[in-house]
């Protein structure tokens, strides 16, 4: 149990038997009445984000998240397979608590999985991965090196968009939060 003032970002909370990770929170003093806590959270299963308002120094309920640096090994039907880098364990993960980071997951890559209670919550990738672009149509004559777009399919299957000059084979920096291009990698 903890009190409203200890709320800090990331924080996981159990309010009414589900997980909520603080995104957002801000202590308020208003003029008149009493002080208050108004914060932003994040439902951990279902990734649904609401506002609550909790009175100053209210008890709260803390959840204990093992947050542990794994290596992900391969794909077993529809789950992923994680292993602990520091005991070896290993941890089968569903398709469904990965999510959209699968499509920029590479066999052998480091990952943050959070489990509670041994149940895997969620897995958090590096803000950006280097990744090949498997395919993307040649650029056009007289395309430029500044403006337009165009799809590019990555080693993973996953789509982004590049600008024109890039062509397959060529290794980019990936935005893992929305998957959008930050850069060509020169080797």
């Amino acid at each position: 149990m903890a009190t409203t003032n200890d709320l800090k970002n990331g924080l996981v909370l159990n309010i009414d038997r589900q997980l909520w990770q603080v995104i957002e929170f801000q202590h308020v003093k208003p003029g008149k009445g009493p002080a208050f806590v108004r914060t932003k959270l994040k439902n951990v299963t279902s990734g649904k984000t609401v506002d609550k308002t909790f009175n100053a120094g209210v008890k709260v309920e803390t959840a204990t998240v093992d947050k542990r640096t794994m290596q992900y090994l391969y794909k077993d039907g529809t789950d992923f397979v994680f292993m602990d880098v520091d005991t070896y364990d290993q941890l089968h993960v569903s398709e469904a608590v990965v999510g959209t980071a699968a499509n920029y997951m590479l066999e052998n890559q480091n990952a943050i999985v959070a489990t509670h209670d041994g149940v895997p919550l969620y897995v958090e990738l590096p803000a950006s991965v280097t990744m090949l672009i498997a395919h993307t149509e040649p650029g056009l004559q007289g395309d430029r090196s500044t403006g337009g777009t165009k799809p590019a399919t990555l080693e993973t299957g996953a789509l982004i968009q590049v600008p024109l000059f890039l062509e397959t084979g060529t290794k980019v920096k990936v935005d893992t939060r929305d998957g959008s291009y930050l850069g060509r990698v020169n080797d």
